[in-house]
């Protein structure tokens, strides 16, 4: 069983920056693959950024590459989400979620767990 706490939204102007932070229960955390997921208002939840659990490289939304960076710290059993040159298209509730076993990234109904999320909006 993993529990999942994302923090760090907020509200900031186009072009600033914030970073997510998500954080997990369990010793085997490192174990698992995690990815960020949003959903803005009136939208369907959408893949951000994810990256696996032995490493290898990340996988990123073509709306945020560039911008985004996702990374993960074992020892504190957290993955971050670094976001860069935010714009108001960015506003959304923010999600991560935990996948034991997943080979595309981007499937949502392949995750074991997810946090309740954490609004970030961005305004003009």
């Amino acid at each position: 069983q993993v529990q999942l706490v994302e923090s760090g939204g907020g509200l900031v102007q186009a072009g600033d920056s914030l970073r997510l932070s998500c954080a997990a229960s369990g010793r085997t955390f490192s174990t698992y693959t995690v990815g960020w997921f949003r959903q803005a208002p009136g939208k369907e939840r959408e893949f951000v950024a994810g990256i696996r659990r032995g490493g290898g490289a990340p996988d990123y939304a073509d709306s945020v590459k560039g911008r985004f960076l996702i990374s993960r710290d074992n020892a504190k059993n957290t993955v971050y989400l670094q976001m860069n040159s935010l714009k108001t298209e960015d506003t959304a509730v923010y999600y991560c979620a935990a996948a034991s076993f997943i080979s595309s990234l981007k499937n949502q109904g392949r995750y074991d767990y997810w946090g309740p999320g954490t609004q970030v909006t961005v305004s003009s």
